[in-house]
């Protein structure tokens, strides 16, 4: 547990931000960075006790941030399709904001197993190659994520912040995540789809686990930098969607389509040794998020 400590989040209303900030607010002051276009993030945030920063990744030269913050956490990312606006924000907003808080205990980038060249059911490690696994259905993001990871790398090695990079997989909550988004469309009726090189399988975390791994993740920065896969056990869509079902009493239906993203496993070795291993049963996790988002739904089994 971080206490009495000063922390920027950037990204802090967005499904994975959320829960870390809410959990790091009780107990430092956290400051938000975010673009806050949507009011109502701002008193979200707000509320928690999060001190907002309204700043432009693409644009602003961000010297409206402080400079002595101990901790900071990039969760900041954009998604807009379009390579210049996303390379921008991601990559060169990055090294402009590891520059403003150069002086910082430990920096903690956020990025995604979606680097990674795709390798079937073959769990992959951190020296695998990559490649633009997401195009598919985000065309920018595998190279914006890449992109920021050498970004990363560099301001480390430049400006000496002791940095982590965390490749995450799949996260899931009370906060959402893909597996809620099944969820919602198994109660719609509506037919999940999967990619036809089956089973579909990736490594979900869920968010308890992620935010106790924050601590560890910060203490184990380098320079150079730190870079480790973060997930959970393999597990497949087939598998958590038919238990989602058992859950609230409906038969998953699959519909084949490439317009999905294929498994995508982790190896977890480096992870296990720099900061330990996650705690949450995917059953527990997943039965708690129905009990969270669907409060209405009556549980069964």
């Amino acid at each position: 547990m971080l206490k009495n400590e000063k922390i920027l989040i950037t990204g802090p209303t967005s499904q994975v931000a959320f829960s870390v900030t809410r959990e790091l607010a009780k107990h430092n002051e956290v400051h938000g960075l975010a673009r806050f276009s949507n009011s109502g993030d701002r008193e979200r945030l707000q509320a928690l006790g999060v001190r907002c920063i309204a700043a432009d990744m693409i644009r602003d030269d961000l010297t409206q941030v402080p400079e002595d913050f101990t901790y900071v956490l990039n969760f900041a990312v954009l998604k807009s399709e379009s390579f210049d606006d996303d390379l921008a924000a991601n990559a060169e907003g990055l090294g402009r904001l590891m520059y403003r808080c150069r002086k910082a205990k430990a920096f903690l980038h956020v990025s995604s197993s979606g680097v990674y060249e795709y390798a079937g059911q073959r769990p992959l490690k951190e020296t695998d190659p990559l490649a633009e696994n997401h195009r598919v259905i985000l065309p920018t993001y595998s190279i914006a994520k890449i992109a920021a990871e050498v970004m990363a790398r560099f301001a480390s090695q430049q400006w000496q912040i002791p940095t982590t990079i965390a490749r995450f997989n799949v996260t899931y909550g009370d906060n959402g995540g893909w597996p809620s988004l099944h969820l919602d469309w198994l109660l719609a009726g509506q037919p999940i789809p999967l990619h036809p090189e089956r089973p579909n399988t990736f490594s979900p975390i869920h968010e308890d686990d992620y935010i106790a791994l924050i601590p560890r993740l910060l203490e184990v920065a380098t320079v150079p930098a730190t870079l480790t896969n973060l997930g959970g056990e393999p597990l497949s869509i087939e598998a958590w969607c038919a238990y989602l079902g058992e859950l609230i009493g409906v038969k998953p239906q699959f519909v084949s389509t490439d317009r999905v993203l294929r498994s995508l496993v982790l190896d977890l070795t480096r992870m296990h040794q720099l900061v330990g291993q996650t705690r949450v049963d995917w059953h527990d996790g997943f039965r708690r998020m129905v009990q969270v988002r669907h409060p209405e739904v009556a549980l069964q089994g």
